[in-house]
């Protein structure tokens, strides 16, 4: 189990927390349910509240799109919390071919994807440089290496893969560490909706999973918790795929 690492300096006095954004629902909500149960004080920034409330489970309802609105919450929390691990999961999806791609469709998604990310990691870089320990995990997808329809996504997702890169190396030397997690095909209640169990399409997508399943949020939640973990303290501005190995495949029938 991980042990919340202990403030320092001006942080003392505060006690250490773990922000999960997007924490309310699918792999968001098993991020938050799987930290509370390795003894982690959580924050939750959702638009929605969790349908159950668990543990040591703090809520803070907000729009992360809305900047003014957001940077007031964070704002507040980093005045009551030293925030020392932070896990960059909210994100929203605006699908389509390249011919129907708008301006308004990519800064809806660039909003939350990477804009509300960055202010998130500039709110707490304060605590973590002052206890000299940090733990940063953005969540990605494999959509960052190509999808058909995801043009807008796509772009946001391989942004927070250079994004991940350019903080690990400007923040290493704070001791803090900065990486991605990209999930492949995750069974989350919307997977569900779209793909019924039966259906020959989603039979086609477990087929082409090398270990012939779909993922679990559970699945993408470990990983986030290895890499917020202590001792994880040498892996930094990597690029984690969850995806039961087609990321591996890829271009292996070339």
């Amino acid at each position: 189990m991980t042990t919340p690492h202990p403030p320092t300096n001006r942080s003392q006095a505060l006690r250490a927390a773990t922000l999960v954004t997007g924490g309310s629902r699918g792999i968001g909500r098993a991020i938050v349910e799987r930290l509370l149960a390795d003894g982690h004080q959580v924050i939750n920034l959702d638009r929605d509240p969790p349908s159950a409330p668990a543990g040591n489970e703090v809520f803070e309802q907000v729009d992360l799109a809305d900047e003014a609105r957001s940077r007031a919450v964070l704002s507040a929390l980093a005045e009551r919390w030293s925030i020392t691990r932070l896990v960059n999961n909210a994100g929203v999806v605006r699908p389509g071919p390249i011919e129907e791609a708008s301006t308004e469709d990519l800064q809806a998604v660039v909003a939350v994807n990477v804009a509300s990310s960055i202010r998130c990691v500039q709110a707490v870089l304060p605590a973590m440089k002052a206890a000299r320990y940090g733990r940063i995990v953005n969540i990605s997808s494999r959509a960052a290496l190509g999808k058909p329809l995801r043009t807008v996504y796509s772009v946001t997702k391989a942004g927070l893969h250079g994004l991940t890169r350019t903080l690990a190396l400007e923040l290493g030397a704070h001791g803090i560490t900065v990486n991605a997690v990209g999930p492949g095909p995750i069974a989350t209640e919307l997977f569900d909706q779209a793909n019924p169990p039966d259906a020959p399409a989603t039979k086609r997508i477990i087929e082409s999973i090398p270990v012939r399943r779909m993922g679990t949020p559970d699945d993408v939640a470990h990983a986030v918790a290895m890499l917020l973990d202590d001792r994880s303290g040498f892996i930094t501005g990597q690029v984690l795929y969850v995806c039961g190995g087609m990321t591996v495949g890829l271009g292996h029938d070339a």
